[in-house]
């Protein structure tokens, strides 16, 4: 089978019988033979089990559990493909399902390797790993070669946690330290003469059992409160470029922060806007966020946690700006009506998917034109892709 082009998850397209097929770890122009073939009745998922001829573009992965983890799923492409295709990916895709035809500015990570700052695995019989892309098969692993060096080395020394089954999240901040957080239905016993000098803090079902729940990380010049359980960019070079574009960007009188999460993005701002307010409905995020605004010395700050149109409605303030970073799930129609009817004059949406994305700008555009589009490396040897685009209302 010759693989024509890549689909917006890397994988390779081919076709069988008429219906497309998708082919995991095959690139462009290649001639692969095909396993584990799987029919979904109006298409196919298969996984190359022998290249014969193979894209220059094509490199061994580094990851000894590459085939098996579904953590990964472009290491296989050299670092100038991966950009390439990401490129490419976001443009297309705003290009089908937005109309919008744009030039997009990239933004490299300085890692590709050991960039992330934090992690979340399964525990199944006692084994720690993570589960087969789409599978509840675990791949066991000693070690993730995109994880931070400290992430590795508590990894190694897990075991002062005594249970069988479950999920592991490992954080780590600026100075090495680390925070864990364990989910499980069994008991968790502390081997306490092993604890890692470096751990800052370990929770258990919600429920802080040594020392904090929370510790600090540093984004540029500023420092941040993270709790275990808040949103916190997982690459700090990344989100740091992230700062340089909302400043380069963004100005104004009152800025409006959505899903803000623990403050960071309206907090770059502090000197761009007179009047920041954030909305996040995780209530530890916004006491993550009051004490950060503390910490960095910010005064023009006010943060709330719930539902955001209750909380809009009671501000009763026109914004000339709004910055939203929705999940993964993009935004929902109640916050794209909100948004809209706010109005602000210029509007900053951050995404982690660009098909979500496109979905929300295809409404969006009929009040606001998008200006500028950047795809920031936030997560290397995947196929997930950071989009900031600034878009002015028309």
């Amino acid at each position: 089978m010759i693989i024509t082009k890549l689909d917006n998850k890397g994988r390779g397209i081919t076709y069988k019988e008429d219906l497309i097929m998708f082919v995991k770890n095959a690139l462009p122009n290649e001639e692969v033979s095909v396993t584990k073939v799987k029919d979904n009745k109006k298409y196919y998922e298969a996984e190359s089990l022998e290249i014969k001829v193979k894209n220059p573009n094509r490199v061994e992965p580094k990851c000894p559990y590459y085939h098996e983890c579904g953590g990964c799923n472009i290491m296989h492409m050299t670092s100038e493909f991966q950009k390439e295709f990401k490129i490419n990916k976001v443009r297309e895709i705003l290009k089908k399902y937005a109309d919008i035809d744009i030039s997009i500015k990239y933004i490299e990570s300085n890692k590709d390797l050991f960039y992330r700052n934090k992690i979340t695995l399964k525990k199944v019989d006692g084994k720690i790993g993570f589960y087969d892309e789409s599978t509840h098969n675990l791949c066991k692993i000693d070690k993730c070669l995109i994880a931070n060096d400290t992430i590795n080395i508590i990894l190694s020394k897990i075991d002062f946690l005594k249970f069988q089954n479950g999920e592991i999240t490992i954080r780590v901040n600026y100075e090495n330290k680390v925070l864990v957080s364990v989910y499980s239905r069994e008991t968790v016993n502390i081997d306490y003469d092993n604890i890692p000098d470096n751990i800052e803090g370990v929770v258990v079902n919600n429920k802080t059992i040594i020392k904090n729940n929370y510790f600090y990380d540093m984004i540029g010049d500023m420092k941040f409160k993270v709790s275990f359980n808040s949103f916190f960019q997982i690459n700090n070079y990344i989100a740091g470029f992230i700062f340089d574009i909302l400043r380069k960007n963004l100005k104004g009188k009152n800025l409006l922060d959505l899903y803000c999460g623990v403050g960071t993005l309206g907090l770059s701002l502090k000197n761009q806007f007179k009047n920041i307010y954030g909305i996040e409905k995780i209530d530890n995020a916004i006491i993550d966020a009051k004490a950060n605004a503390k910490n960095n010395g910010v005064s023009n700050a006010k943060f709330f946690a719930g539902d955001t149109s209750k909380i809009l409605s009671k501000l009763n303030m026109k914004f000339d700006t709004v910055i939203v970073d929705p999940p993964r799930s993009g935004l929902n129609e109640q916050t794209r009506k909100q948004i809209m009817e706010i109005g602000a004059k210029t509007l900053c949406y951050i995404s982690c998917d660009p098909m979500t994305l496109a979905r929300d700008l295809s409404i969006l555009k009929d009040m606001y034109e998008v200006k500028k589009v950047y795809a920031l490396d936030m997560f290397p040897n995947t196929y997930h892709v950071e989009s900031v685009c600034i878009l002015n209302l028309k």
